[in-house]
């Protein structure tokens, strides 16, 4: 799929539940941002939450979410969060394990994007209460490419049972 170079609107995930160079998960969360600022504008951040883990990990998380005005396309920006991913120490290993660093891209302005390896909107967003309640807090009206509904419209059952989001356990 070929994409022109204008800028595009890109809600990216961040999560971290180990201390890296950057300090402990919230100072890797504040410093992940300002590498974002690399790629491109960085138009909003949300606050910072703290989440129980999915899987077999037992520390917490500290997750976000951003909004990055960039001027490429899914399959490029992929590649460059995976960069800064391994940048702040994530190296490959178990799956969801402990990490320095999570990005994820979750909606891009172009709507739904299918290429190798990469598949927008992220296929599990929708059942992650800490991915939608921070992208809530920043692109409330921002639609799902496939169902229609708001981000505020999908984040409303979020109660903490489902993935253990936090409500009111917010900082910067």
């Amino acid at each position: 799929m070929s994409v022109p170079s204008a800028p595009y609107l890109y809600a990216i995930a961040l999560g971290s539940n180990r201390s890296g160079r950057a300090g402990r998960p919230r100072g890797v969360l504040r410093a992940a941002v300002a590498a974002l600022a690399e790629l491109g504008a960085v138009r909003a951040v949300s606050p910072i939450v703290e989440t129980a883990p999915l899987g077999p990990s037992t520390r917490r998380f500290a997750n976000a979410a951003a909004l990055v005005a960039i001027a490429a396309p899914p399959d490029a920006v992929l590649a460059a969060l995976k960069a800064i991913e391994a940048r702040f120490g994530r190296r490959p290993g178990r799956r969801w394990g402990a990490r320095v660093l999570d990005l994820d891209l979750i909606l891009w302005s172009g709507g739904a994007w299918v290429s190798p390896g990469l598949v927008i909107p992220h296929p599990a967003w929708r059942t992650r209460d800490f991915v939608l309640g921070p992208l809530a807090a920043i692109a409330p009206d921002w639609r799902d490419p496939v169902s229609g509904r708001t981000v505020r419209q999908l984040a409303r059952p979020c109660t903490g049972a489902r993935s253990g989001y936090v409500r009111g356990r917010v900082g910067p």
